[in-house]
């Protein structure tokens, strides 16, 4: 089982590269969505890593894989210019959900 990652910059598939993860640059919503079912159908990828701004570009698909399929696992993570998110996203999150203040 092994790692892949798909990025829209160069330098994230760089540093991935020297911690051993495998990837592809793809930065159209035709290129992402190629990159992520070639990823798919590989049977030995177990974790998907992709860059958030590769995921804005094909959100649909990203989230029908995260909620139904079993392989690969996908992750969306920072770009390189860091996370679009709120700071708090995660604390904000767990307050609407269960309605409990951290």
């Amino acid at each position: 089982m092994r790692y892949f990652v798909i990025s829209d910059e160069k330098d994230t598939l760089v540093g991935l590269r020297l911690a051993g993860i495998e990837g592809a640059v793809a930065t159209t919503a035709y290129e992402v969505e190629a990159r992520i079912k070639a990823a798919a159908a590989e049977g030995d990828i177990a974790i998907l890593l992709i860059t958030e701004p590769c995921a804005a570009l094909c959100p649909d698909l990203i989230r029908e894989m995260q909620l139904s399929a079993e392989r690969p696992l996908v992750s969306v993570i920072p770009g390189i210019k860091g996370s679009s998110r709120a700071p708090d996203s995660i604390t904000r999150l767990i307050r609407e959900a269960i309605g409990i203040r951290i």
